[in-house]
């Protein structure tokens, strides 16, 4: 039994130095490789022509120097009414039947933004087309249309006689609690 003993006590140790010699021989590979290697090379920079600044900057957002109170107004002649010293204009109109709102551009004929009554939407919601309700509906769809366009200030002018009906004050106030101011602040000149 104490030979078996022994033997085993031998095997194990000879087995225990060829393992520490065959990590102490990696080590040192390990070792010896880490001393011939270099350092990546970096890589040179790419130059992406989609990436080059152009000299002269154009800018794609027409309404920017509206915004900021420095684009140019047109005047236009003093004895032209309405005046046309404006970026947007708001017409608001009430006829025997429908009450119309259109917010005009300073260079354009035609509307930019429209509501009115006589559209189905509006139409089938109100009793009556040309009530002050009706006024004040055209007033709310007016300005959230308006909000959503990114317009939010308008030049309103009306005749004063036609300003002081009720109906012309609710869809005023109307405009004014949908979020769009009523008037352009003045122009900075630079």
């Amino acid at each position: 039994m104490a030979l078996l003993s022994d033997v085993c006590r031998s095997v194990r140790t000879l087995l225990g130095q060829c393992q520490r010699s065959a990590a102490a021989a990696a080590w040192i590979h390990c070792q010896s490789s880490r001393k011939f290697s270099q350092a990546a090379p970096e890589p040179e920079p790419v130059v992406n022509d989609n990436e080059a600044i152009n000299k002269t900057f154009v800018n794609r957002n027409p309404r920017n120097l509206e915004q900021m109170t420095l684009a140019i107004k047109d005047r236009g002649w003093a004895t032209v009414w309405p005046s046309r010293h404006y970026h947007h204009r708001l017409v608001f109109r009430r006829t025997q039947h429908h009450i119309t709102a259109e917010v005009f551009s300073s260079d354009s004929i035609v509307p930019v933004l429209s509501c009115s009554t006589k559209e189905w939407a509006l139409k089938r919601e109100l009793c009556s087309t040309r009530s002050v309700a009706a006024c004040r509906a055209v007033g709310d769809v007016l300005a959230q249309r308006c909000r959503e366009a990114g317009i939010t200030r308008i030049v309103y002018r009306e005749i004063p006689w036609m300003f002081r009906s009720e109906a012309n004050q609710t869809f005023w106030t109307a405009m004014k609690e949908g979020g769009v101011a009523l008037s352009e602040p003045r122009r900075k000149f630079i």
